[in-house]
């Protein structure tokens, strides 16, 4: 088998603009006790990104808002909601998800 220099060296360079960005960040952090305030800020990035996430995959649809009546995902997204508040588990979640969206999808 041939390696080639120019694969690989973009292959290495994509690995350094992941890794850097990863690593950068903890390195410099761990360095410092952040404040109260920041710690409790950072509790909320990861809720903040996920709902933006799913907001927009259940609210627009080809970058235009859809119509709440024929919005199969958001429908799906109550039971599945609901089963994520109650049990805590994401395979749990993601199982009511797919499984709604497939029940939905089969009658309507």
């Amino acid at each position: 088998m041939e390696v080639r220099w120019d694969v690989f060296l973009i292959i290495l360079g994509a690995a350094l603009v992941t890794f850097i960005p990863r690593v950068v960040p903890l390195m410099i952090l761990s360095r410092f006790e952040l404040p109260e305030w920041g710690m409790r800020w950072l509790n909320y990035v990861p809720i903040s990104v996920m709902a933006a996430l799913i907001g927009q995959e259940i609210f627009l649809n080809d970058g235009k808002f859809s119509p709440i009546a024929n919005n199969i995902e958001l429908f799906a997204a109550i039971p599945t909601f609901w089963i994520a508040i109650k049990t805590r588990s994401l395979l749990g979640t993601v199982l009511a998800g797919v499984i709604s969206v497939m029940i939905l999808r089969m009658f309507f």
